[in-house]
This record gives structure tokens, C-alpha cells and sequence, in this order.
């Protein structure tokens, strides 16, 4: 080994705490939790003509396990769900913080409140948590999905604290190959039974072999009511097929 070449011990050492940047200027932490997100199951969603859809794989391996009991989509209020790629735990504490975000909102204003401004406190949270001693970035991404006054929108938020909106986005494993699908199916004047059929199908090719309904969830809210509404199992069953 030359004398200019670092040490394995120094190398390592930028990656022992959130706040410190390696030479190069990359928060490894923060590299680290992106890759869990990665590891995780998918989830999608879709702004549409006449709402938005969450579609997402349960990915549940253990037969012994009851799927209902699985959450993979979350209520943060009637117009607005959510759904999580990545450490599941993590994602809990910020979806209650989201719910009680849209609470306060609408107790205070007495509107219901609009998707960005919950996006926007989840992210911040987040953003703390990439430069304070001794904390770890949530290792999870979010993708909200809610009609406001503005109509449909579905916004990304990864582990860093940084959020997009989207026409449709997806997280957790497969994600490089899913956007590539996205990207040429989308149409804009898609309606939610397009995009759910179109969400289904992908994840059955993705998966190469029979996908059990079980595994799946999905919700969709409308423009028209602004209801929170699981999508049936027994419809998921029908679009495998």
C-alpha cells in the first residue's frame, strides 16, 4: 500500500455520524438510509383525472401471518392518505405526526388542511435529523396522495428531508424499473380505475410469477367527495387475474 492511500479505518470514519461530510462531500448516513428505502417493499401512486390512487405491495412472506394486519397505507385525513417504503417503524411516528398535523389544522382554521403543508412538516422534521449529533435519518420515504382545494396531488419525500410533486412516483425495490413503466404508460387524463389496473399489472410482471391478492392494497380518494376509500380485495383479485 503507497503512503498517499487512506487508511481503512479513516475511510470508514465519516460514515460513524450523521453530521460529518466525507471529503467528497456526501453524508453517507444519509446514503445508507436511501438504500433501505430501497430494500423495501413497493408502493405507488398516481394523480389522476379524477383523484389519486395508492397502489403497494404488502410484501408478506410469512403464511402464518393474518395480511389484514399488515398496514402499508395510512389515513392521514379524510382527502389525504399515505404510504411508506423502508424501516416501517419510522414510518409510523411521522404518519401519527402527520395526522396530528391535519388535525391541529383543521381545528385551528376550521379548513381541512392543504397535502403540501403536511408534506412540508414531515420534511422538515426529516431535515433535522441529517444534522444533529447523535440522531439517525429516518430510514424511510413517504408518498402522500391527497385532493385539495388545488385538485389531485402526490408528492415524494425521501429520508434527507427533500420532497417533489409528482404525476406518479414509486418507492421501495424495483423503483428503477417501475419509473421506466411510469414513465411510458402515464397519460395525464388517466382515471383511477386506469391507474389502478395500470399499478396492478405492473407489480404482477415485476414479481414474475402469480402475485396473491393478499399482498396487495390499494386506496384511491376522488375530486368528487374527497373520501378516503379502500379499494376491495376481492377487485384486486379480479385485475391479477
Amino acid at each position: 500500500m503507497s503512503g498517499m492511500e487512506p487508511l481503512q479505518h479513516q475511510v470508514m470514519g465519516y460514515d460513524r455520524a450523521i453530521t460529518m461530510f466525507s471529503p467528497d462531500g456526501r453524508l453517507l448516513q444519509v446514503e445508507y438510509a436511501k438504500k433501505t428505502v430501497n430494500q423495501g417493499s413497493t408502493a405507488m401512486a398516481f394523480a389522476c383525472k379524477d383523484g389519486v390512487l395508492i397502489v403497494a405491495d404488502k410484501r408478506i412472506v410469512d403464511p402464518l401471518v393474518i395480511s389484514d394486519s399488515v398496514e402499508k397505507i395510512w389515513k392521514i385525513d379524510d382527502h389525504i392518505a399515505v404510504t411508506a417504503s423502508g424501516i416501517v417503524s419510522d414510518a409510523r411516528v411521522l404518519v401519527d405526526r402527520a395526522q396530528i398535523t391535519a388535525q391541529q389544522h383543521t381545528l385551528t382554521y376550521g379548513t381541512p388542511v392543504d397535502v403540501l403543508t403536511v408534506v412540508k412538516d414531515i420534511c422538515s422534521l426529516k431535515q433535522v435529523c441529517t444534522q444533529s449529533a447523535g440522531l439517525r435519518p429516518f430510514g424511510v420515504s413517504l408518498l402522500f396522495a391527497g385532493v385539495d382545494s388545488e385538485g389531485p396531488k402526490v408528492y415524494e419525500t425521501d429520508p434527507i428531508g427533500i420532497y417533489f410533486r409528482y404525476k406518479a412516483a414509486v418507492i421501495g425495490e424495483h423503483s428503477d424499473e417501475i419509473k421506466k413503466e411510469l414513465a411510458k404508460a402515464y397519460k395525464p387524463d388517466m382515471k383511477i380505475d386506469d391507474a389502478l389496473k395500470l399499478g396492478v399489472s405492473i407489480l404482477v410482471k415485476i414479481n414474475g410469477k402469480k402475485l396473491p391478492a393478499e399482498r396487495l392494497s390499494a386506496v384511491y380518494i376522488t375530486t368528487k367527495d374527497k373520501k378516503y376509500t379502500p379499494v376491495p380485495q376481492s377487485k384486486l383479485k379480479t385485475l391479477i387475474k
